[in-house]
């Protein structure tokens, strides 16, 4: 039996998508506030089977540091994926972020190792890659540090050395640092975010740029990593590194749209930035912009993918396709 924890995110979604096709029996934690249906929208996207694949699913309702649940969650199972995870850049919610992602992942990697579990995938980001000083694309290898450091970042990075000292307490781990993950469905949250800017076809984009990947690519890594000899190893993936204009040509192209002419300035977006922080301390929303957001544009980092090619013999797939698939669910949701 297979445990995904996150199975209501993107890559949780189209894991057990791709776990169910195998022909693996699954289990899948969920929260209160978790729409299950859109799990079961992202597996319409695929097979006409959706709904016989989605009733195989065994549902088990556990917060990551609700322990007895997870105790629950744990039983009988001989794998377990880590997708749950708090995604936010927002200042504020840093002790959130330590909450879910780094104490969630404690408690899954203790529960690992008092369950004898074979292996354990834990998706992390490539927020916990390091940043090369040069024009080199960062490795695997690349050193990490604080400096200039997000608060998703910071999480995601301790979230890894927890996963790393279950690997020293004998529990085989492999990690996989995604760059961002290109899908449809879930169009609120995440990258679902990206696709509604890109929709509505503004003229102005961001400087700078980062690596973007197929959700597809990530999930069947997963599950090759799972499935190969490989412990005690991380992994990037990412298919291309591509600036924020090009990304955002692309979306909107597949759109119909006209894509952005104007790039922002750094004045403006120092600017941005500080008129956010005042609306939100008066009208207590979302952070939109942050500090340490308008820092990271300054410089484009690049990723290097080929320790996954090379270990495992992979190849990433273009983007052109789940870009052309995930407008067209857009289009049909959004009408």
């Amino acid at each position: 039996m297979i445990l995904v924890t996150g199975g209501t995110g993107l890559v949780g979604a189209h894991l057990l998508l791709h776990l169910l096709q195998l022909g693996k029996e699954v289990k899948a934690t969920y929260r209160t506030t978790s729409n299950l249906k859109e799990v079961e929208k992202v597996f319409s996207y695929y097979s006409e089977a959706s709904n016989s694949l989605f009733k195989k699913i065994n549902w088990v309702e556990a917060d990551l540091n609700d322990i007895p649940a997870l105790e629950i969650a744990f039983q009988n199972v001989t794998q377990v994926y880590h997708c749950a995870a708090l995604i936010s850049f927002n200042p504020s919610d840093y002790e959130l972020l330590r909450t879910v992602n780094v104490e969630g992942t404690k408690n899954i990697v203790n529960l690992c190792i008092a369950h004898q579990i074979k292996k354990l995938c834990y998706v992390s980001s490539i927020a916990a890659i390091g940043r090369t000083l040069d024009e080199q694309a960062a490795t695997e290898e690349t050193d990490w540090t604080t400096h200039h450091a997000n608060v998703y970042a910071l999480s995601k990075m301790d979230a890894e050395l927890e996963v790393w000292r279950g690997s020293q307490e004998n529990l085989p781990v492999v990690i996989v640092n995604p760059g961002v993950i290109i899908g449809p469905g879930f169009w609120d949250t995440g990258t679902g975010l990206l696709f509604q800017n890109a929709y509505k076809a503004r003229k102005f984009y961001p400087p700078g740029g980062t690596a973007f990947v197929a959700v597809q690519d990530v999930v069947s890594l997963m599950t090759q990593l799972m499935d190969a000899a490989v412990k005690n190893e991380k992994f990037i993936a990412v298919a291309e590194n591509l600036s924020y204009k090009e990304i955002l040509d692309r979306l909107t192209k597949a759109f119909n749209r006209s894509g952005p002419k104007i790039q922002l300035k750094f004045w403006q977006l120092e600017l941005f930035w500080r008129l956010d922080w005042l609306a939100v301390l008066l009208t207590n929303r979302d952070r939109r912009l942050t500090k340490n957001s308008v820092r990271s544009l300054r410089k484009t980092q690049r990723f290097n993918n080929s320790k996954s090619k090379e270990f495992l013999g992979r190849s990433y797939e273009s983007l052109e396709n789940i870009i052309t698939l995930s407008c067209a669910k857009f289009i049909e949701e959004n009408p």
